[in-house]
């Protein structure tokens, strides 16, 4: 169990939190929700020890493990995977060295026997023998494979660092674990084994992410921050949501009856008062109508931005075709002679875990990257928007937001352009920010506003919700469900894949694809997609087994 006991945190004069109380218990998954800004990362500091509240106390049941999913990529670049895992028990981690170091000693000594076989009582109790499996276990669940379990961290990518870090977090059944976005940065499989994970994981849990889907799949209980205060529901998000738009429509159908009846005392105060007859009952209506209250609604401080796609053209049959595509990278086969074509219907979910073949294709789409060989082309009657995973050249310019979306508007006007950055909730002088300057939910915004300017029939996105908060990626997702041009589209977003998507791309390794008319979640249900998987964890285990 943790506890916070009248939490108060204070910057400057401004209080994030004031005097919060939250209890989160044994055996429960709580889902850490708010806007952007009200404090879910701050709040999972406090209650790790990171950071010290101005007023209030964290509780934790004595003897209790609390591990942190942690963000520095680098901390661990001088140790090996397997390590770094095993130092999410660090008692565990420090045990094994300190065996290793007295069973180095050349001059072994009675002192160091006695102490070796302390440790050894503490190790075994401690389930040490198994804390390298333990750790392998994770990490293949996460898709690190086998053979890069003794390399040092510094020899790892970034995605696969934080899947390692991920694994540290869970490591050794910790009694409380706080992971603040963990599917960040995760493909679509990995994310699924560690739903599992934490379905099936039987201590604490406290998670903060954007993805509603996974919480939705894993939370038992939803705590909202919002005016510095947590409120806690009951059930997934989905069940917060519903439960919170019923309490405030409840509380408005309360307040109008409220101000109905005060209208009517109102009206008999004024009809009456002045009559002698009726001046008692005038009175007595009058200290009524004092005594009733509205209760005070506070709007959500969540705002959720704008998106409509409306292209300005309708597409014609012959949207795109691709033939016996292949790109080699570093010697590595990206794609392998694909071929597909696409109809003027399709919203279609590239998917897969290897994140560069589906940046790599939409790169060649959009003219800026040549394959080795193969074509595409793309309809007359087509026009595409891109949204690059990479935007680091795109923002790399002194340009005033306003002054870049112009450029990409057939209306040359600063007032028309501005429309569409206040739809992204960019108001007053914001447009006047330079571009460099911006964050990376801002730059997401900004480039979401320019796929709306271009009004193109195309949309090509690749993981657009990185960055987003939890609002943005609504309305993306509900931007996406009603445009109705042709899509092609990456996400990490379980529920923006299954809602948007009537077709299924997944680029396997190697370069070959799979191509399925089909939800997602019916794909990933099919007897093919078992099969693959079935071909996949043999290979693994023979690469093991060698």
């Amino acid at each position: 169990m943790i506890q916070a006991s009248n939490i108060t945190l204070r910057l400057g004069k401004k209080a994030l939190f004031e005097d919060v109380n939250i209890k989160f218990t044994e055996g429960n998954c709580y889902g850490l929700i708010g806007a952007n800004g009200a404090g879910k990362s701050t709040f999972l500091k406090i209650l790790s020890g990171q950071l010290e509240p101005t007023n209030g106390d964290v509780i934790i049941t004595p003897g209790q493990r609390l591990s942190v999913l942690e963000q520095d990529h680098f901390k661990y670049d001088a140790y090996t995977v397997l390590d770094t895992v095993i130092m999410g028990n660090q008692r565990l981690y420090d045990i094994m060295k300190e065996k290793e170091a007295i069973y180095m000693k050349e001059d072994f000594t009675d002192e160091d026997g006695i102490k070796a076989s302390e440790l050894e009582a503490e190790f075994a109790d401690m389930d040490g023998w198994n804390a390298e499996s333990d750790a392998a276990t994770l990490l293949n669940g996460l898709g690190i494979e086998t053979d890069l379990h003794y390399m040092t961290m510094s020899e790892l990518n970034g995605a696969q660092k934080v899947k390692v870090l991920l694994a540290k977090a869970l490591f050794g059944n910790p009694d409380i674990l706080l992971l603040d976005e963990p599917t960040n940065h995760l493909d679509l499989d990995a994310i699924a084994w560690l739903e599992e994970f934490l379905i099936n994981f039987e201590n604490t849990v406290i998670v903060v992410s954007h993805d509603r889907y996974f919480l939705n799949k894993v939370c038992t209980h939803i705590a909202d921050i919002d005016y510095g205060k947590i409120q806690l529901y009951a059930g997934n998000y989905d069940f917060w949501y519903e439960s919170s738009q019923l309490l405030i429509k409840q509380m408005k159908e309360a307040n109008k009856k409220k101000e109905e009846k005060i209208k009517e005392l109102q009206e008999f105060i004024s009809r009456f008062s002045a009559n002698a007859s009726k001046s008692k009952q005038a009175t007595s209506r009058k200290r009524a109508l004092e005594k009733i209250q509205l209760d005070e609604i506070r709007p959500s401080s969540r705002k959720y931005p704008y998106i409509d796609f409306r292209p300005q053209r309708e597409i014609g049959n012959e949207v795109l075709s691709v033939e016996n595509l292949t790109k080699t990278i570093d010697g590595e086969v990206i794609l392998d002679n694909i071929s597909f074509n696409v109809g003027r219907e399709d919203k279609i979910a590239l998917v897969g875990p290897n994140e560069q073949a589906k940046t790599v294709l939409f790169s060649i789409l959009a003219g800026e990257m040549e394959p080795d060989s193969g074509s595409y082309k793309w309809g007359v009657t087509t026009s595409q928007s891109y949204f690059p995973k990479d935007n680091t050249k795109i923002f790399d310019t002194d340009d005033t937001i306003v002054d870049w979306l112009t450029q990409f508007s057939e209306i040359k006007d600063a007032t028309y352009v501005r429309g569409f950055l206040g739809r992204m909730l960019f108001a007053g002088e914001d447009g006047v920010k330079k571009m460099r300057v911006l964050s990376g939910g801002e730059k997401v915004r900004v480039l979401l506003s320019r796929m709306m300017i271009e009004a193109s029939n195309v949309l090509m996105l690749d993981e657009p919700t990185d960055h987003l908060d939890m609002e943005s990626i609504t309305a993306l997702n509900n931007g996406l469900i009603k445009f109705p041009g042709v899509i092609l589209f990456s996400s990490r977003d379980h529920q923006i894949v299954q809602t948007t998507a009537n077709r299924i791309i997944e680029i396997l390794p190697g370069g070959k694809i799979v191509d399925k008319i089909t939800t997602y979640d019916d794909y990933l249900e099919s007897d093919e997609m078992a099969r693959k998987r079935q071909v996949y964890s043999m290979s693994d285990a023979d690469s093991e087994d060698n």
